[in-house]
């Protein structure tokens, strides 16, 4: 029997049940990730440079893992409705399997494969704490605010990670892998931070039991650059390169040796939170993306490009926004309370439709992860789960609070100098009370 997998955002050998499905009695096993090409969408197309980086990296690493038990991992770009069918006659499958991927358009893709491959597909449980058989709900009635979602999971059980395989069944005969292409981009100094298991693994362990940040973590989360306060875990898990449960079992081990204590506390409820944007991503579908969301909720918006164009190169009235900015393009990442402040300006500050601001940090987001960010800028701009019907923060506050001596907007680069509001030109000029309208 001749089996194909399937990686999506399970980048791992470790804790991958779907993996370890299509090993258990395939003689030949394929091994395939798709690049799927990035569609323009919100005056946005392709990845940024550091999340391709981290993506590429992330793929090497996997294939250095699979090298040793001399498998391999084939990287196609393009549709996998497209690919796999033509892998699956080509090396005559069997059966394909997959783990599951949130998201309206994830979903689509299963879809219309299955419709090409028909039973031979086998979607295996994703990256999250909980099974959809452990769920006390079923998914069209997973709980619109997190609270009650809190309240109905918390006490659940989280299944022990599963091991490594030992072996995995040879690749079919005759398989040529190429090269991945080269990609000469460097984390940045301010976030050297690499993809692959090992990495994440490695900063789990560092993190949690030999710096011990997880005792200080509720006081210094909201630290602005990575890696000072935050576990800065998110990259990892998003493409799955650490399991969702591997985490919480290092949160329970160390609470074991050390105690239980709000800190400790506050990081699962952070796995919690991106448990219930991941359901609810499920249970949203299309309403993930629409401008009213889930809500159907319109706001009194525009698309003024000028103001768009400043925001997304950090070059607004806003010093701190702007050194967040700055931050995001530059290393791929930005702090969740850096995320709300930048989120809100948009917002609330230019009036912008808030899914232009959504789709500007999936390009660039090395932790991109579609509920988790879709969900949190519907939260930010009321049309999604926030039980308040939106947040708009003190920017002079959140400066003061976060960053009072400007340290954090200078080494970015945020205080830039004034601009007109207005820009005339022969094409556009303003009319003065005398002229005729």
């Amino acid at each position: 029997m001749r089996a194909l997998y399937w990686f999506q955002s399970d980048l791992r050998l470790a804790d991958n049940p779907g993996l370890l499905a299509a090993a258990r009695h395939a003689k030949a096993l394929l091994l395939v990730h798709c690049i799927v090409p990035q569609p323009g969408w919100c005056n946005t197309r392709g990845s940024g440079v550091q999340r391709q980086r981290f993506l590429h990296e992330s793929l090497k690493a996997l294939r250095d893992e699979l090298a040793p038990m001399g498998q391999k991992l084939l990287v196609v770009e393009g549709h996998p409705e497209t690919l796999i069918p033509q892998l699956v006659n080509q090396h005559a499958i069997d059966e394909i399997h997959t783990s599951e991927a949130p998201g309206f358009y994830e979903s689509a893709t299963l879809t219309r494969l299955s419709e090409l491959v028909g039973d031979t597909l086998t979607e295996h449980g994703g990256n999250t704490l909980f099974s959809v058989q452990q769920l006390p709900f079923d998914l069209d009635n997973v709980p619109l605010q997190f609270t009650p979602f809190r309240r109905a999971v918390e006490k659940l059980p989280i299944d022990r990670p599963a091991l490594a395989p030992a072996a995995l069944p040879p690749a079919p005969a005759g398989l040529v892998v190429e090269p991945l292409p080269t990609n000469n981009v460097r984390p940045h100094i301010a976030l050297p931070v690499q993809g692959g298991e090992h990495a994440g693994s490695r900063r789990l362990q560092q993190w949690i039991f030999e710096q011990r940040g997880i005792a200080q973590y509720k006081a210094t989360r909201n630290c602005l650059d990575g890696l000072d306060g935050s576990s800065t875990l998110s990259p990892w898990l998003a493409n799955g390169s650490l399991s969702a449960r591997t985490v919480a079992h290092a949160i329970t081990h160390y609470e074991s040796m050390h105690g239980a204590n709000d800190s400790s506390r506050h990081l699962t409820m952070e796995l919690l939170w991106r448990e219930f944007f991941q359901w609810r991503a499920h249970a949203d579908g299309i309403k993930l993306f629409l401008a009213g969301g889930l809500r159907k909720r319109l706001r009194r918006c525009t698309f003024e490009p000028r103001n768009y164009a400043r925001w997304c190169q950090g070059d607004t009235d806003y010093p701190l926004v702007n050194a967040l900015m700055r931050q995001l393009v530059a290393t791929g990442w930005m702090s969740n309370r850096g995320r709300q402040i930048a989120a809100s300006c948009l917002i609330n500050e230019l009036g912008i439709d808030w899914r232009y601001g959504a789709a500007f940090f999936e390009k660039h987001l090395i932790d991109y992860h579609v509920g988790s960010n879709y969900g949190n800028w519907q939260y930010i701009a009321g049309v999604g789960t926030d039980p308040r019907g939106g947040r708009h923060f003190n920017l002079n506050k959140q400066t003061a609070e976060h960053d009072p001596d400007g340290e954090f907007t200078t080494k970015w680069g945020g205080y830039r100098p004034p601009q007109p509001e207005f820009v005339t030109d022969a094409a556009d000029w303003p009319l003065t009370q005398d002229e005729d309208a």
